[in-house]
């Protein structure tokens, strides 16, 4: 996928509201996310409150925003982002229709 190219992903409201508080009101700086070699199943999802880094795509939606990397954009074509906030789990939680399988710790994925 080029830079030319867009991409879809959505952000829940919960996903959204946590992301503002995570960034402190600097607006240079979002979710930042991308996929790299690793976790159980082969890929797994990385993601830091970071400012844009070259190459990077910016998404909007549900009145949020985040930067993609572009080399990870394929893998994150059509997912959707929320967050959780419970005993069992805290944190954001990525369901991809890309995954062929998940693992249970859900932050490692094969395409």
């Amino acid at each position: 996928m080029n830079s030319s190219e867009t991409i879809s992903i959505q952000l829940t409201d919960k996903a959204v509201k946590q992301i503002l508080t995570l960034n402190g009101g600097d607006k240079t700086k979002t979710l930042r996310i991308f996929v790299e070699a690793g976790g159980c199943s082969g890929l797994q999802y990385g993601m830091e409150i970071a400012p844009r880094k070259e190459g990077d795509l910016e998404i909007e939606s549900n009145q949020g925003r985040l930067f993609v990397d572009e080399a990870s954009s394929t893998y994150l074509n059509g997912c959707a982002i929320d967050y959780a906030d419970g005993l069992a789990y805290t944190g954001f939680r990525i369901q991809n229709p890309n995954a062929k399988t998940t693992c249970g710790c859900g932050t490692s994925f094969e395409a």
